[in-house]
């Protein structure tokens, strides 16, 4: 049976290190400050947000939510992130995703101040993560959580073969770069392929593409390291991942539960690195 990378409690540890950082930090008078713009009423979207800003204040961050309707325009919203990215009391800046379709994604993403990009989705902090760059610069959430998690449990990458299944911006793309940074040899795929081909030979995998049964038994080989990102609904309303999980333990090395797994260090990262782009701020300021 393979070993349960506990995320919840992985999380924990992260948190209470956040808060320990930020009680010195207070102590210096120093407040590190998060701020979300949610705009429209996607009830998942308000649902994070409140588990974010939450979260936030339990371990001494500000947290300003911005909440904006369903109708605001690009340039108005764009205003908005302005005020925010030219404002010193805010360390860290977070526009939730998605936003409404008249809105184009893309380009009021890549809007963020990067030294206030706390999840790592500007232009300019994905160039420097794909080329590797020895900075200090922010990364998307949930690959770095996963980092972190590989780190914990001393699941060696250096020369392993790792799959990464989904190819988005916020997951799939990222931790491709993160496991290549780090030494592992690195597929990506999308769940369209047939994945056996890809998987069946590999040290690590990890999926991100919100599919039923993307990964199962037969597409894992004794002792491999299943890290699964999704987050679906089964045949029972049952909140699942993408793989197959009981099927998948009895072969596994290392797998992460849904839930219980990569979800809670997403969110400690996030607060992490509000932490830490805070600290690097006052460092640039000097």
């Amino acid at each position: 049976m393979a070993t349960v990378i506990d995320g919840r409690l992985l999380a924990k540890k992260l948190n209470e290190s956040t808060k320990e950082e930020v009680t010195i930090m207070n102590s210096k008078s120093i407040v590190p400050c998060l701020a979300v713009i949610i705009v429209g009423e996607d009830q998942a979207s308000k649902r994070y947000v409140r588990s974010k800003h939450k979260k936030a204040e339990q371990l001494g961050i500000k947290s300003i939510v911005k909440a904006l309707p369903e109708e605001t325009t690009e340039k108005e919203l764009l205003s908005v992130l302005d005020e925010y990215n030219h404002n010193d009391s805010i360390n860290a800046i977070l526009i939730q995703s998605p936003l409404p379709k008249h809105i184009n994604e893309k380009f009021v993403m890549g809007h963020i101040n990067p030294q206030k990009d706390v999840d790592g989705f500007q232009t300019i902090n994905s160039g420097k993560l794909f080329l590797n760059e020895n900075e200090n610069y922010p990364v998307a959430c949930t690959p770095k959580g996963i980092m972190k998690m590989l780190e914990e449990y001393n699941i060696e990458l250096l020369g392993k073969k790792a799959v990464v299944i989904g190819r988005s911006t916020i997951v799939g793309r990222p931790m491709a770069a993160l496991l290549i940074n780090a030494g592992a040899e690195v597929s990506v795929i999308n769940h369209y392929a047939n994945v056996n081909d890809y998987t069946k030979d590999a040290d690590i995998i990890v999926s991100a593409t919100g599919e039923l049964h993307t990964v199962t038994k037969k597409d894992v080989k004794s002792g491999a390291t299943v890290i699964d990102v999704g987050q679906n609904l089964n045949e029972d309303g049952k909140l699942v991942g993408d793989v197959d999980y009981d099927d998948v333990s009895q072969v596994a090395g290392y797998i992460t539960p849904v839930p219980g797994g990569v979800g809670p260090m997403t969110i400690s990262t996030l607060m992490s690195q509000t932490v830490e782009l805070t600290k690097w701020s006052e460092k640039h300021n000097e």
